[in-house]
């Protein structure tokens, strides 16, 4: 088994965590852009490659690496909705970075504006969960720690209004697969 990836992707550190609770052996390959866009249709990361088996989607392979080792992904259309609720923000959030890599001025933009306004009001939601301090964590916390560290870590997010997210991040910052699945020093 094959994951493609990179370090600083919060969708691929959700997958190299829930390798690290599975058990399940397999190889990590660091890959670019350019190689992501030849070996994906998707042309992002993370994809995996399993004898036959190609994912493309970071959910998807969550899924497949939890029932492969005999867990659940997600329990309940709660945990689904909150799971899609925090993809919304990541994606909002990791758009807006990249437009604003590429130059565009993200103030100017009508769409912009709007992927910033669901950005802050999906963290207002998200700070009104019920969010442990200490393991066990479902995929939903995964994915959330996974997000929130990577907002902070690109300077995209704050969560000094959001004093639970805040204390929830505090609490992973001492669970031993995401830390040991953090991004190098930029």
């Amino acid at each position: 088994m094959k994951l493609y990836g990179s370090y600083t992707s919060p969708f691929v550190r959700h997958c190299r965590i829930a390798l690290l609770e599975t058990g399940i052996d397999a190889e990590f390959i660091e890959t670019d852009q350019a190689n992501s866009a030849t070996k994906s249709p998707t042309k992002r990361v993370p994809f995996l490659e399993d004898t036959t088996l190609n994912l493309t989607d970071s959910s998807s392979i969550l899924k497949y690496l939890r029932e492969l080792a005999g867990q659940t992904f997600l329990k309940s259309v709660t945990e689904l909705d909150q799971f899609c609720l925090v993809n919304t923000a990541l994606d909002s959030t990791v758009n807006l970075f990249f437009l604003e890599r590429d130059g565009v001025d993200i103030k100017q933009v009508e769409y912009a504006k709007r992927q910033a306004a669901r950005i802050e009001t999906s963290l207002a939601e998200l700070n009104e969960l019920s969010l442990p301090k200490q393991p066990p964590y479902n995929d939903v916390h995964l994915r959330l720690a996974c997000y929130l560290a990577w907002g902070l870590l690109r300077k995209r997010i704050t969560l000094i209004p959001y004093k639970n997210l805040l204390a929830f991040l505090e609490g992973m910052n001492s669970y031993s697969p995401f830390t040991s699945t953090q991004p190098p020093s930029q």
